[in-house]
């Protein structure tokens, strides 16, 4: 599927990781009408597949309907608005986002429904943000709060400036040892309470964030993030019950990142009626990996045999061998700056005698470490890895992937020299 560039004008240069030569000088609409193809590329170069991104979407935007949940993914997953679009024309209601800076990046681009899963108590950015959105009457922009002090940072700033719309607040919920949020249910109904008594404010939900409280499948940890959302569930009932919420206006109870949204709809889709939307963030699904999230993703667990959603990774790391030092031990060109590996080290997966050819499958191999710039790629003893082949490498943790690069080619997936369909673009 091809996009437009997010800057058409934008001209790529030597300073670009992994673009050819060929592109310098060049718009990335005027490059990609060359029709490059992967051998193009220099090495270590990050590539995503078009019809693994399709086929992710879809299976999402299904689950959503399925499940009576809406969608508003984690855009800090790719920080890449071409990604965000297609999101949103595949059935997404808004973007999450996390920072500040994310939240100008998306509105310069066009977003207009926004979540902020986090608190936003700097002054400057609170006076830009009711500045935005008196200029912007369609911009809608949440943000959480989980403390009465938070809700008081929050209203100081924005005393002495003309707010054109009360900035919408989601109360956010934690529990012992997780991340932010308020400790307990009774917590978070003052901290509802003070939002509701402030005229700069607008109470809008509930939100939060289970993933801080588990790391695995496990029963134990499933069991323990349905407890969590149900007491999410019981904190909204009570805003509700105690008439916090404004007559008017819709009630977002918003939770899910990419590993316990099926739990997430479970507890939580029965409270949307009405006016209330149930919004689930997953943001990893759109790229999914060949490491933490294949482990652990929703569609993995499913034990009705139901195979119609699945996701498949659409990233992979092309690094070549600059090294046989000893028996046994290849160094690739790909270290912490080009692959991610807090969620786990790539895996390898294929060879080829160089980029764009043939490629067949790598076994008996393993990343055992990643150094600044090489990968320690353990070999069998007799393996006929030679210098300068090419190695594909899986990767863990999409998050951590994207930061390492400005333009990523998208591949049309045809062939061993597929054509780059587009360069996405990043805003770390």
């Amino acid at each position: 599927m091809m996009t437009q560039p997010d800057h058409p004008l934008e001209r790529l240069s030597e300073l670009d990781k992994a673009l050819p030569s060929a592109a310098d000088g060049l718009t990335a609409a005027e490059f990609l009408a060359t029709k490059p193809r992967l051998s193009a590329f220099s090495t270590p170069v990050m590539t995503l597949d078009d019809s693994s991104i399709e086929q992710n979407l879809a299976a999402m935007a299904q689950w959503c309907t399925a499940h009576g949940v809406e969608l508003a993914p984690h855009g800090k997953t790719t920080m890449s608005p071409v990604m965000w679009q297609r999101q949103i024309r595949c059935g997404a209601t808004a973007i999450t986002l996390a920072t500040f800076s994310q939240i100008r990046v998306a509105v310069h681009f066009g977003i207009r429904r926004i979540q902020l899963a986090n608190a936003l108590v700097d002054p400057v950015a609170l006076r830009w943000l009711a500045q935005k959105m008196a200029d912007h009457p369609d911009l809608d922009v949440h943000v959480w709060a989980d403390s009465i002090d938070t809700v008081d940072a929050m209203v100081a700033p924005l005393d002495d400036v003309a707010v054109a719309r009360p900035v919408p607040v989601l109360v956010e919920l934690g529990a012992p040892g997780g991340r932010t949020g308020a400790r307990s249910v009774p917590e978070a109904v003052e901290v509802a309470e003070r939002v509701s008594a402030s005229g700069a404010l607008r109470l809008a939900g509930v939100c939060g964030y289970e993933g801080a409280l588990a790391h695995d499948a496990s029963d134990q940890s499933l069991s323990r993030v349905r407890g969590y959302l149900q007491d999410m569930a019981e904190l909204h009932r009570l805003l509700d019950a105690q008439g916090l919420y404004p007559a008017t206006g819709d009630v977002v109870v918003s939770a899910g990142g990419s590993a316990y949204f099926d739990v997430v709809a479970e507890v939580l889709a029965p409270l949307a009626e009405g006016r209330v939307r149930v919004v689930v963030r997953a943001g990893a699904y759109v790229i999914h990996d060949d490491g933490f999230y294949t482990g652990i993703t929703p569609f993995g667990r499913d034990e009705t045999g139901d195979t119609t959603h699945r996701l498949r990774s659409a990233m992979h790391t092309w690094a070549r061998v600059v090294s046989r030092p000893e028996t046994g031990l290849a160094l690739l060109d790909a270290g912490k700056r080009d692959v991610p590996f807090d969620e786990g080290l790539p895996t390898p997966q294929l060879v080829a005698d160089r980029l764009g050819g043939p490629a067949r499958p790598l076994a008996d191999a393993q990343i055992t470490a990643v150094n600044d710039q090489h990968a320690f790629l353990r070999i069998d003893p007799d393996s006929d890895l030679k210098v300068g082949n090419v190695v594909r490498l899986g990767l863990s943790h999409p998050c951590t992937a994207f930061d390492k690069w400005r333009w990523i080619p998208l591949l049309d997936g045809n062939g061993d020299d597929p054509h780059v369909i587009d360069l996405i673009r990043t805003y770390f």
